[in-house]
């Protein structure tokens, strides 16, 4: 047999031969298009069989027979639309929960020293009002990842932006310390679902520029948190905390206003056996790229997968990559955070040495003692804030030359070596610039991180995998005002100390990963064949990544 058409005739894509539940593995000849016998030039039927799966005849294909009888997936209509004017618009719009999601966290850090102040509040209280908003996220994570994955990533996600929208406006209107409290931690319980922006934006991007678009929504994260500095030194001098408050919604107003034209994943109406949905929303994405789909039939896999279950991340192929990036993750937020805190500590001290004369007054008095932030203390935190740009910009660079692992663990380490000159008494030139250096590599840490979750887990939990990822971060952040504003108070050296000792560690983690994600596509179901385990294994002996052909990976981790 000529094997040199082989191509042209099998129409058989690597994300068909890849789960058994669609594999095309029967195939005719056509009079245009044919195998070609050794000793007859004629056309005849061929067959493949594969261990393990399933035989699916495509039917005769005759000459001048209506080419639809093709098959692809989502994956190969996403690939063949490829990114355009769609994506761009879906960009602006999933940006804007991101930067309503910064904002929400930036305030915290400017109105914890107003409120201290103003209501006369002890240290653990003021480090209550930041712990408050990370516990309704950490509860409320994984519910959003689950209700995601059951009911789709926008219905997810829109309910959470109306939620944030809600009871953040409210919040401006808090009479006293107990409802703060109330409403800040129902406005975290609305921001734990913000990290379904991401979930859904990935599933629309092609292989190639995922990685980069996803850095570069995190754009909109840095404008958040620039744009609150800003808008705090605006109004805080005048109009007080709580015009901030209510104005801080402003993106969530744009949000909720243009969230109708938000279309669902067309992945997961495939999984969830809304095939025509998702074959609608395909249309209308290459109509607006200016492309045309691939001719054929939308396949799924004939059986549907359970969605939204947490035990589900923790199989034996999913143990140990889902213990490592919760770890990661915790990290992360509790060193990102800590940071975003000590900034404003430090700045109220003047250098690491006023943090240590204060710490050595009486506690009841130390306690009470306020000081409002001035000018200079708002425009050093802008400086900080700025460090979110370069941030991302080193880490696009080098996330898909030396790979996801190691850019998470690059920036931990550098997180950690910025941290050390903390320890002596610098002043508030370099104290601003070791801040800003190490802000910039634990933002780019965070968005690797975002980069690389949603490509290790299949469609139906990959939601839920962000999101008890997004929970585990929040318990993080959770517990970092608590060294950040309070052990401070008692000693920096062992507050630096523990910040470092967390990056040290999530760097180990961030290398144990059991995959390297890059150049491979997302993964549609968490089934493999016995020839995805061995393609896969070869790949991770011989330590070279994906081929281009390749859209996607087994899921048979080791644990």
């Amino acid at each position: 047999m000529n094997m040199s058409n082989w191509g042209k005739t099998s129409n058989i894509s690597y994300q068909q031969w890849r789960d058994p539940e669609i594999s095309v593995v029967t195939f005719r000849g056509t009079a245009g298009d044919s195998l070609r016998h050794d000793e007859e030039d004629q056309c005849g039927d061929y067959e493949v069989y594969t261990t393990g799966m399933h035989t699916v005849d495509l039917g005769e294909r005759r000459t001048g027979q209506d080419p639809t009888e093709d098959t692809f997936t989502v994956e190969d209509a996403v690939e063949a639309i490829g990114f355009g004017k769609f994506q761009w618009k879906l960009s602006i719009l999933t940006g804007l929960s991101w930067m309503a999601d910064a904002m929400e966290m930036m305030i915290l850090s400017i109105i914890s020293p107003q409120l201290h102040c103003e209501w006369m509040l002890p240290s653990w209280k003021v480090a209550m009002l930041t712990s408050v908003v990370f516990i309704g996220m950490m509860f409320s994570s994984t519910l959003w990842g689950n209700i995601s994955d059951k009911y789709g990533r926008k219905v997810g996600l829109t309910m959470c932006m109306m939620w944030v929208l809600y009871y953040g406006f409210l919040s401006a209107f808090s009479p006293t310390y107990g409802w703060v409290m109330v409403l800040r931690g129902l406005v975290g319980f609305g921001i734990g679902g913000a990290p379904q922006s991401v979930t859904l934006y990935s599933e629309f991007l092609p292989r190639k520029s995922r990685a980069t678009c996803v850095m570069l929504i995190e754009i909109f994260w840095a404008l958040g948190a620039v744009f609150e500095v800003l808008l705090a030194i605006w109004l805080m001098p005048t109009m007080g905390w709580r015009w901030l408050l209510g104005l801080s919604t402003a993106p969530l107003v744009v949000f909720v206003t243009f969230c109708f034209w938000l279309p669902e994943s067309p992945r997961f109406d495939v999984l969830s056996g809304n095939r025509e949905n998702a074959m609608k929303t395909l249309r209308l994405i290459a109509a607006d790229n200016g492309k045309t789909m691939p001719l054929g039939k939308l396949i799924a896999n004939k059986q549907q997968e359970e969605r939204g279950r947490i035990r589900d991340l923790l199989t034996p192929q999913y143990r140990r990559t889902t213990l490592l990036l919760w770890f990661i993750w915790f990290a992360n937020a509790f060193s990102y955070y800590g940071l975003v805190l000590l900034t404003t500590e430090l700045f109220q001290a003047g250098d690491a040495c006023g943090v240590i004369t204060q710490g050595a007054k009486t506690e009841p008095k130390c306690n009470l003692e306020c000081k409002y932030l001035t000018l200079d203390d708002y425009k050093d935190l802008l400086w900080t804030t700025l460090a979110e740009f370069p941030g991302l910009f080193v880490t696009l660079f080098v996330i898909d030359r030396i790979g996801r692992k190691k850019s998470m663990a690059m920036c931990f380490l550098m997180f950690s070596v910025c941290i050390l000159p903390l320890y002596a008494c610098v002043g508030r030139v370099a104290l601003t610039v070791f801040i800003f250096i190490a802000r910039a590599f634990i933002t780019g840490g965070f968005q690797v991180a975002y980069v690389y979750t949603p490509e290790v887990y299949p469609t139906a939990t990959r939601a839920l995998g962000i999101g008890t990822c997004s929970g585990m971060a929040r318990g993080g952040a959770l517990l970092t005002p608590f060294v950040s504003q309070v052990l401070l108070k008692k000693s920096v050296y062992l507050t630096l100390s523990v910040y470092c000792i967390f990056c040290l560690l999530a760097t180990g983690a961030s290398m144990l990963l059991p995959i390297e994600t890059t150049g491979l596509g997302l993964q549609e179901s968490s089934r493999i064949t016995a020839g995805q385990e061995e393609m896969k294994t070869g790949q991770m002996s011989n330590g070279s990544e994906a081929s281009p052909t390749q859209t996607s990976y087994g899921s048979s981790y080791n644990s």
